[in-house]
């Protein structure tokens, strides 16, 4: 029988909960850890739709790459993620921040669904190092991460430097693209604001913003095929939702 708390065990051993950063709030969040677990729905986001889907499948566990419950919470009403999922007693566990750290992570998914080679890692696990197989233009590089990534509004700095060397940090890794772009060609990250990517480009930096959603969805959800692999009487179903930001 598998329980929430063999799944919590499971996940700490590939990607220590004590590595997640001080602000963060991975871990067991909702519901019983003794519970068994038969279904497991899996997202990027315990959004309500998400919770819904899993209550109205009889699942037993989301377990999702961010946190249901992030910050403060002032309530918990019905119609909300917490409250779906408390109501139909279903379980939540996360891997956020511990699980971009990890080795075999998001960062290292993100390389692996790129086809990068030759993989290295920052000192603080933060960034990965990948290299392409052979250079490309910052124009066909970033249409190949649009394509692979299912990405839409992909933004990204216009320079003539060949691409070869690759710096991933998935998500929102921002601050890290000074340290980022002295060990690589070519930055890619989630969410970058406009002024740093513009003193990015005035300095002739390549630098990729693919979007928080698709830079960390695909590579969350391959830990499903780890689960799978041990935990063989149990059903991970990932949910079917697409990136709730919409662009036109």
């Amino acid at each position: 029988m598998t329980t929430v708390k063999n799944i919590y065990d499971y996940i700490n051993s590939i990607a220590p909960y004590e590595a997640q950063e001080e602000w963060d709030n991975s871990g067991h969040l909702v519901g019983d850890f003794r519970k068994e677990v038969k279904k497991c729905v899996m997202a990027l986001d315990a959004t309500k739709a998400v919770c819904s889907f899993a209550a109205d499948l009889g699942a037993d566990l989301v377990l999702t790459h961010h946190p249901v419950i992030f910050g403060g919470i002032n309530d918990v009403k019905s119609g909300s993620a917490v409250y779906t999922l408390a109501n139909a007693g279903i379980a939540a566990l996360c891997a956020h921040t511990n699980f971009d750290v990890a080795k075999g992570g998001i960062n290292d998914n993100l390389a692996s669904i790129l086809e990068l080679k030759n993989i290295s890692h920052s000192p603080d696990s933060l960034l990965v190092y990948g290299e392409l197989e052979s250079e490309m233009s910052i124009d066909d590089f970033a249409q190949l991460v649009s394509d692979t990534l299912d990405c839409a509004g992909l933004r990204y700095t216009d320079t003539e430097k060949p691409i070869k060397t690759v710096a991933l940090g998935g998500g929102a890794c921002e601050e890290y693209a000074s340290e980022a772009l002295e060990n690589a060609d070519c930055f890619i990250t989630g969410d970058m604001k406009y002024h740093q990517m513009l003193d990015c480009a005035e300095n002739g930096c390549a630098v990729i913003s693919a979007g928080h959603f698709e830079t960390e969805n695909k590579p969350f959800l391959m830990l499903k095929d780890k689960l799978e692999t041990v935990f063989t009487d149990a059903e991970f179903i990932t949910a079917p939702v697409d990136n709730p930001i919409k662009t036109v």
